[in-house]
Protein backbone atom coordinates (compact mmCIF):
# COMPACT_ATOMS: atom_id res chain seq x y z
CA UNK A 1 0.00 0.00 0.00
CA UNK A 2 2.98 2.26 0.67
CA UNK A 3 4.84 1.52 -2.55
CA UNK A 4 1.13 2.34 -4.38
CA UNK A 5 0.92 5.62 -2.64
CA UNK A 6 4.54 6.86 -2.96
CA UNK A 7 4.30 5.83 -6.84
CA UNK A 8 1.23 7.75 -6.94
CA UNK A 9 2.68 10.83 -5.02
CA UNK A 10 5.94 10.73 -7.14
CA UNK A 11 3.46 10.76 -10.27
CA UNK A 12 1.96 13.61 -9.31
CA UNK A 13 5.33 15.95 -8.26
CA UNK A 14 6.84 14.62 -11.83
CA UNK A 15 3.66 15.62 -13.78
CA UNK A 16 2.98 18.93 -11.50
CA UNK A 17 7.26 19.78 -12.74
CA UNK A 18 6.78 18.75 -16.57
CA UNK A 19 3.74 21.44 -16.22
CA UNK A 20 5.95 23.92 -14.73
CA UNK A 21 8.68 23.65 -17.04
CA UNK A 22 6.52 23.88 -20.16
CA UNK A 23 4.46 26.62 -19.04
CA UNK A 24 8.08 28.15 -18.33
CA UNK A 25 9.41 27.43 -21.18
CA UNK A 26 6.59 28.72 -23.43
CA UNK A 27 6.06 31.92 -21.86
CA UNK A 28 7.11 34.67 -24.38
CA UNK A 29 9.83 36.45 -23.50
CA UNK A 30 9.92 38.71 -26.99
CA UNK A 31 7.90 39.31 -30.25
CA UNK A 32 8.38 38.79 -33.70
CA UNK A 33 7.67 41.68 -36.08
CA UNK A 34 7.45 40.50 -39.51
CA UNK A 35 7.20 44.26 -41.04
CA UNK A 36 6.51 44.32 -44.74
CA UNK A 37 6.38 41.33 -46.82
CA UNK A 38 8.73 40.88 -49.41
CA UNK A 39 13.08 39.97 -48.94
CA UNK A 40 15.88 41.42 -50.94
CA UNK A 41 15.37 44.18 -53.49
CA UNK A 42 11.71 44.91 -52.29
CA UNK A 43 13.06 45.17 -48.32
CA UNK A 44 15.99 47.47 -49.34
CA UNK A 45 13.14 49.83 -51.35
CA UNK A 46 11.22 49.96 -48.05
CA UNK A 47 13.96 50.53 -46.41
CA UNK A 48 15.70 53.22 -48.41
CA UNK A 49 11.68 54.47 -48.83
CA UNK A 50 11.58 55.10 -45.21
CA UNK A 51 14.70 56.14 -43.99
CA UNK A 52 14.27 59.06 -46.35
CA UNK A 53 10.82 59.45 -45.33
CA UNK A 54 12.28 59.61 -41.14
CA UNK A 55 15.34 61.95 -42.35
CA UNK A 56 13.08 64.62 -44.25
CA UNK A 57 10.75 64.58 -40.94
CA UNK A 58 13.54 65.17 -38.40
CA UNK A 59 14.50 67.86 -41.13
CA UNK A 60 11.25 70.11 -41.32
CA UNK A 61 10.38 69.37 -38.61
CA UNK A 62 13.88 70.69 -36.74
CA UNK A 63 13.71 73.86 -38.68
CA UNK A 64 10.05 74.80 -37.69
CA UNK A 65 11.96 74.17 -34.19
CA UNK A 66 14.31 76.08 -34.77
CA UNK A 67 12.62 79.27 -36.97
CA UNK A 68 10.17 79.56 -34.12
CA UNK A 69 12.27 79.75 -31.44
CA UNK A 70 14.71 82.12 -32.72
CA UNK A 71 12.11 84.36 -34.43
CA UNK A 72 11.25 86.91 -31.89
CA UNK A 73 8.34 87.61 -34.18
CA UNK A 74 6.63 84.18 -34.18
CA UNK A 75 6.68 84.16 -30.50
CA UNK A 76 3.00 84.21 -29.95
CA UNK A 77 0.84 81.45 -28.54
CA UNK A 78 0.03 80.08 -32.48
CA UNK A 79 3.64 79.51 -32.91
CA UNK A 80 4.34 78.18 -29.42
CA UNK A 81 1.93 75.60 -30.33
CA UNK A 82 3.24 74.71 -33.79
CA UNK A 83 6.98 74.44 -32.32
CA UNK A 84 5.82 71.88 -29.96
CA UNK A 85 3.79 70.57 -32.45
CA UNK A 86 6.72 69.85 -34.41
CA UNK A 87 8.92 68.90 -31.79
CA UNK A 88 6.07 66.59 -30.74
CA UNK A 89 6.06 65.13 -34.57
CA UNK A 90 9.75 63.92 -34.26
CA UNK A 91 9.74 61.91 -31.09
CA UNK A 92 6.44 60.37 -32.89
CA UNK A 93 8.08 59.18 -36.02
CA UNK A 94 11.38 58.02 -33.64
CA UNK A 95 8.97 55.85 -31.62
CA UNK A 96 8.94 53.81 -34.47
CA UNK A 97 10.46 53.98 -37.28
CA UNK A 98 14.20 53.18 -35.92
CA UNK A 99 13.01 50.23 -34.86
CA UNK A 100 11.13 49.36 -38.06
CA UNK A 101 14.71 50.31 -39.87
CA UNK A 102 16.60 47.99 -37.55
CA UNK A 103 14.07 44.73 -38.26
CA UNK A 104 14.27 45.04 -41.93
CA UNK A 105 18.07 44.78 -41.80
CA UNK A 106 17.52 42.03 -38.89
CA UNK A 107 17.43 38.30 -39.60
CA UNK A 108 15.26 37.71 -36.24
CA UNK A 109 13.19 40.71 -36.27
CA UNK A 110 12.48 40.56 -32.33
CA UNK A 111 12.05 43.00 -30.17
CA UNK A 112 11.71 41.79 -26.44
CA UNK A 113 9.16 41.73 -24.03
CA UNK A 114 9.55 44.82 -22.35
CA UNK A 115 10.82 46.75 -25.40
CA UNK A 116 7.67 45.67 -27.37
CA UNK A 117 5.38 47.66 -24.16
CA UNK A 118 7.30 50.47 -23.86
CA UNK A 119 7.23 50.95 -27.85
CA UNK A 120 3.02 50.54 -27.28
CA UNK A 121 3.73 53.03 -24.54
CA UNK A 122 5.42 56.28 -26.25
CA UNK A 123 3.61 55.46 -29.84
CA UNK A 124 -0.34 55.52 -27.92
CA UNK A 125 1.03 58.56 -25.29
CA UNK A 126 2.81 60.83 -28.33
CA UNK A 127 -0.17 60.10 -30.74
CA UNK A 128 -2.80 61.03 -27.95
CA UNK A 129 -0.05 64.04 -27.24
CA UNK A 130 -0.85 65.09 -30.64
CA UNK A 131 -4.72 64.59 -30.30
CA UNK A 132 -4.63 66.90 -27.27
CA UNK A 133 -2.51 69.61 -29.64
CA UNK A 134 -4.19 69.76 -32.51
CA UNK A 135 -7.38 70.68 -30.46
CA UNK A 136 -5.79 73.59 -28.19
CA UNK A 137 -4.34 74.56 -31.53
CA UNK A 138 -8.09 74.85 -33.11
CA UNK A 139 -9.11 76.88 -29.79
CA UNK A 140 -6.49 79.16 -30.11
CA UNK A 141 -7.83 79.71 -33.81
CA UNK A 142 -11.57 80.04 -32.85
CA UNK A 143 -10.06 82.38 -30.03
CA UNK A 144 -8.18 84.46 -32.49
CA UNK A 145 -11.04 84.92 -35.37
CA UNK A 146 -13.75 84.85 -33.21
CA UNK A 147 -12.81 86.68 -30.19
CA UNK A 148 -10.34 88.88 -31.63
CA UNK A 149 -10.55 91.85 -29.42
CA UNK A 150 -10.37 88.95 -26.30
CA UNK A 151 -7.56 87.12 -28.03
CA UNK A 152 -4.75 89.19 -26.13
CA UNK A 153 -6.55 89.03 -22.63
CA UNK A 154 -7.29 85.07 -22.97
CA UNK A 155 -4.44 83.82 -24.70
CA UNK A 156 -1.87 85.36 -22.71
CA UNK A 157 1.62 83.64 -22.04
CA UNK A 158 0.90 82.15 -18.79
CA UNK A 159 -2.52 80.52 -20.36
CA UNK A 160 -0.31 79.39 -23.63
CA UNK A 161 2.30 77.99 -21.48
CA UNK A 162 -0.46 75.68 -19.04
CA UNK A 163 -1.84 74.75 -22.31
CA UNK A 164 1.01 73.23 -23.81
CA UNK A 165 2.30 71.62 -20.49
CA UNK A 166 -1.34 70.02 -20.21
CA UNK A 167 -1.14 68.41 -23.48
CA UNK A 168 2.39 66.69 -22.53
CA UNK A 169 1.37 65.16 -19.82
CA UNK A 170 -2.21 64.19 -19.97
CA UNK A 171 -0.95 62.49 -23.04
CA UNK A 172 1.60 60.53 -21.16
CA UNK A 173 -0.67 59.63 -17.65
CA UNK A 174 -3.49 58.42 -20.52
CA UNK A 175 -2.18 55.13 -21.38
CA UNK A 176 0.36 53.62 -18.10
CA UNK A 177 -3.65 51.67 -17.13
CA UNK A 178 -4.02 49.79 -20.76
CA UNK A 179 -0.46 49.02 -20.95
CA UNK A 180 -0.30 47.84 -17.69
CA UNK A 181 -3.73 45.48 -17.79
CA UNK A 182 -2.37 44.05 -21.61
CA UNK A 183 0.87 43.59 -20.35
CA UNK A 184 -1.07 41.20 -17.64
CA UNK A 185 -2.21 38.92 -19.73
CA UNK A 186 -0.81 35.60 -20.58
CA UNK A 187 1.16 35.57 -23.47
CA UNK A 188 2.72 31.58 -24.19
CA UNK A 189 3.03 31.69 -27.69
CA UNK A 190 3.26 31.82 -30.49
CA UNK A 191 4.92 35.32 -30.68
CA UNK A 192 4.54 36.27 -34.11
CA UNK A 193 3.25 39.64 -34.88
CA UNK A 194 2.32 40.37 -38.62
CA UNK A 195 2.73 44.12 -38.56
CA UNK A 196 5.95 46.76 -37.55
CA UNK A 197 4.92 48.17 -34.76
CA UNK A 198 3.18 46.69 -31.34
CA UNK A 199 -0.84 47.37 -31.55
CA UNK A 200 -2.86 46.05 -29.34
CA UNK A 201 -5.04 44.33 -31.85
CA UNK A 202 -2.32 41.62 -32.58
CA UNK A 203 -1.15 41.49 -29.08
CA UNK A 204 -5.06 40.84 -27.67
CA UNK A 205 -4.74 37.92 -30.25
CA UNK A 206 -1.63 36.77 -29.47
CA UNK A 207 -2.80 36.33 -25.90
CA UNK A 208 -3.87 32.84 -24.86
CA UNK A 209 -6.78 33.58 -22.83
CA UNK A 210 -9.30 35.72 -24.24
CA UNK A 211 -9.95 39.03 -22.29
CA UNK A 212 -12.97 40.85 -23.33
CA UNK A 213 -12.95 43.41 -20.61
CA UNK A 214 -10.00 44.15 -20.92
CA UNK A 215 -10.33 44.58 -24.92
CA UNK A 216 -12.90 46.51 -23.71
CA UNK A 217 -11.68 48.96 -21.37
CA UNK A 218 -9.06 49.81 -24.07
CA UNK A 219 -11.28 50.18 -26.96
CA UNK A 220 -13.34 52.82 -24.93
CA UNK A 221 -10.20 54.16 -23.94
CA UNK A 222 -9.78 54.83 -27.50
CA UNK A 223 -12.51 55.89 -28.75
CA UNK A 224 -12.70 58.62 -26.16
CA UNK A 225 -8.95 59.59 -26.25
CA UNK A 226 -9.93 59.79 -30.40
CA UNK A 227 -13.73 61.07 -30.52
CA UNK A 228 -12.96 64.00 -27.11
CA UNK A 229 -10.58 66.08 -28.87
CA UNK A 230 -12.11 65.71 -32.24
CA UNK A 231 -15.56 66.96 -31.40
CA UNK A 232 -13.38 69.61 -29.60
CA UNK A 233 -11.70 70.44 -32.89
CA UNK A 234 -15.28 70.17 -34.81
CA UNK A 235 -17.22 72.30 -32.40
CA UNK A 236 -14.19 75.01 -32.66
CA UNK A 237 -14.18 75.20 -36.34
CA UNK A 238 -18.05 75.09 -37.04
CA UNK A 239 -17.70 78.23 -35.04
CA UNK A 240 -15.11 79.42 -36.99
CA UNK A 241 -16.96 78.91 -40.14
CA UNK A 242 -19.98 80.87 -39.06
CA UNK A 243 -17.69 83.50 -38.34
CA UNK A 244 -16.15 83.43 -41.35
CA UNK A 245 -19.16 83.56 -43.65
CA UNK A 246 -20.29 86.83 -41.80
CA UNK A 247 -16.94 88.41 -42.64
CA UNK A 248 -18.35 91.00 -45.17
CA UNK A 249 -15.13 91.30 -47.30
CA UNK A 250 -13.91 88.46 -49.31
CA UNK A 251 -10.49 89.58 -48.65
CA UNK A 252 -11.15 88.56 -44.84
CA UNK A 253 -13.02 85.85 -45.51
CA UNK A 254 -9.87 84.22 -47.60
CA UNK A 255 -7.24 85.38 -44.72
CA UNK A 256 -9.02 83.19 -42.44
CA UNK A 257 -9.66 80.45 -44.08
CA UNK A 258 -6.12 80.62 -45.35
CA UNK A 259 -4.99 80.98 -41.63
CA UNK A 260 -7.26 77.93 -40.95
CA UNK A 261 -6.86 75.92 -43.90
CA UNK A 262 -3.10 74.15 -42.87
CA UNK A 263 -4.56 73.07 -39.55
CA UNK A 264 -7.60 71.74 -40.95
CA UNK A 265 -5.15 69.63 -43.57
CA UNK A 266 -3.07 68.01 -40.77
CA UNK A 267 -6.49 67.04 -38.54
CA UNK A 268 -8.08 65.60 -42.04
CA UNK A 269 -4.57 63.36 -42.37
CA UNK A 270 -4.11 62.80 -39.06
CA UNK A 271 -7.59 61.69 -37.74
CA UNK A 272 -8.47 60.05 -41.35
CA UNK A 273 -6.22 57.54 -40.92
CA UNK A 274 -6.53 56.98 -36.98
CA UNK A 275 -10.33 56.60 -37.43
CA UNK A 276 -10.04 53.48 -40.40
CA UNK A 277 -7.23 51.92 -38.12
CA UNK A 278 -9.10 52.48 -34.43
CA UNK A 279 -12.34 53.38 -34.99
CA UNK A 280 -14.00 51.49 -38.26
CA UNK A 281 -14.23 47.60 -37.89
CA UNK A 282 -10.47 46.25 -38.88
CA UNK A 283 -11.60 42.80 -38.60
CA UNK A 284 -12.41 42.35 -42.37
CA UNK A 285 -9.41 45.04 -43.69
CA UNK A 286 -6.58 42.85 -44.99
CA UNK A 287 -3.27 42.91 -42.58
CA UNK A 288 -1.04 44.75 -45.91
CA UNK A 289 -3.80 47.54 -45.58
CA UNK A 290 -3.61 48.09 -41.82
CA UNK A 291 0.46 48.29 -42.27
CA UNK A 292 0.14 50.82 -44.78
CA UNK A 293 -2.54 53.00 -42.69
CA UNK A 294 -0.01 52.91 -39.86
CA UNK A 295 2.77 53.77 -41.69
CA UNK A 296 0.88 56.75 -43.42
CA UNK A 297 0.11 58.09 -39.67
CA UNK A 298 3.50 57.08 -38.21
CA UNK A 299 5.43 57.79 -40.89
CA UNK A 300 4.37 59.89 -43.77
CA UNK A 301 1.96 62.66 -41.97
CA UNK A 302 4.77 63.62 -39.93
CA UNK A 303 6.76 64.81 -42.68
CA UNK A 304 3.75 66.31 -44.61
CA UNK A 305 2.92 68.94 -41.38
CA UNK A 306 6.16 70.77 -41.79
CA UNK A 307 5.43 70.95 -45.93
CA UNK A 308 1.61 72.06 -45.08
CA UNK A 309 2.44 74.85 -42.31
CA UNK A 310 5.45 75.86 -44.46
CA UNK A 311 3.81 76.39 -47.29
CA UNK A 312 0.59 77.88 -46.47
CA UNK A 313 1.86 80.28 -43.81
CA UNK A 314 3.34 83.62 -44.95
CA UNK A 315 4.84 84.58 -41.75
CA UNK A 316 6.95 81.39 -41.90
CA UNK A 317 7.82 81.69 -44.84
CA UNK A 318 9.00 84.95 -43.96
CA UNK A 319 10.99 83.68 -40.77
CA UNK A 320 12.11 81.03 -43.12
CA UNK A 321 13.49 83.44 -45.68
CA UNK A 322 14.55 85.72 -43.08
CA UNK A 323 16.65 82.74 -41.40
CA UNK A 324 18.05 81.93 -44.96
CA UNK A 325 19.01 84.73 -45.81
CA UNK A 326 20.86 85.31 -42.51
CA UNK A 327 23.23 82.36 -43.04
CA UNK A 328 23.22 83.31 -46.49
CA UNK A 329 25.33 86.85 -45.47
CA UNK A 330 27.35 85.06 -42.49
CA UNK A 331 28.44 82.69 -45.41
Amino acid sequence: MFIIIHSLVTSVSLTALESQNTTTQHFVTDFVLLGFPGQGEMQNVFFSFILVVYLLTLLGNGVIVCVVKWDKRLHTPMYIFLGNFAFLEIWYSSSTVPNMLVNMLSETKTISFTGCFLQFYFFFSLGTTECFFLSVMAYDRYLAICRPLHYPSIMTGKLCVVLVCVCWVSGFLCYPVPIVLISQLPFCGPNIIDHFVCDPGPLFTLACIPAPSTELICYTFNSLIIFGPFLSILGSYTLVLRAVLRVPSGAGRTKAFSTCGSHLMVVSLFYGTLMVMYVSPTSGTPTGMQKIITLVYSAVTPLLNPLIYSLRNKDMKDALKKALGLRTNQN
